[in-house]
């Protein structure tokens, strides 16, 4: 008995997905930033209001290096959040071909599963400077606000230790990864070591982010200090 033949149709080639994700989001970020000197002046209504950093805490002076991880964060996080129109585009042409076509994909489930799982690795400096990560805050917020920055400053010794231990382990799966360029096991076999890649960069991206909230929570500690002097 013959068995039919799957036709899987078209099978996205491994240098364009990988091409693809680097160029989109880099195009997208520069035309949004076109959109927004549009709306320049809008800013003008917010100068009255008392300055506040993205994550809502009192906004302090600081320097160059500190300025330059938060625009890190910021842009990072942009980057792989334009991904997810990839996923939203990639799902809907399985959609088309698996029942108008009858042509299911091979690809498109594995591409969308790499991409969630690199955007959660690359967004955590973002979902950082904006305090977005999930918090136990019951007895936190007891503190007074000197306290709550003081006990920041605290626990922050603990993330350090714990992003510092991510960078080092997930630094020997992508070396290890590469020098067997490591494939997926699925049918489309696409390269898996710029997966381990995003573990390393993602694990350096949220170690800085904390150096600089670090940095502002000492700064608004002090500040508190000496204003209740």
């Amino acid at each position: 008995m013959d068995q039919q033949q799957i036709d899987f149709g078209f099978v996205l080639p491994h240098w364009f997905y990988w091409g693809w994700l680097a160029t989109m989001p880099i195009a997208m970020i520069l035309w949004s930033l076109a959109l927004e000197k549009r709306k320049a002046a809008k800013a003008e209504a917010d100068e009255a209001a008392e300055a506040l950093d993205a994550d809502g805490r009192p906004s302090v002076e600081t320097n160059f290096i500190v300025k330059a991880i938060d625009w890190l964060s910021e842009y990072s996080g942009q980057f792989v959040a334009f991904w997810t129109i990839n996923a939203v585009v990639f799902y809907a042409f399985e959609v088309i071909a698996r029942y108008i076509f009858n042509k299911p994909t091979i690809w498109v489930h594995e591409s969308s599963f790499l991409l969630f799982g690199m955007q959660y690795l690359l967004a955590g400096a973002y979902a950082y400077l904006y305090g977005s990560h999930v918090a136990v805050d019951i007895i936190y917020k007891k503190f007074p606000k000197r306290g709550q920055y003081g006990l920041d400053i605290f626990t922050s010794v603990f993330s350090f230790i714990f992003f510092l231990t991510l960078i080092g382990t997930s630094y020997r799966f992508m070396i290890d990864s590469i020098a067997m360029r490591e494939r997926t096991l699925e049918t489309w076999q696409i390269q898996y070591y710029p997966v381990k890649a995003m573990m390393f960069i993602g694990g350096i991206l949220i170690l800085l982010a904390t150096a600089a909230r670090l940095y502002k929570d000492i700064k608004r500690f002090n500040q508190l200090g000496r204003s209740a002097s």
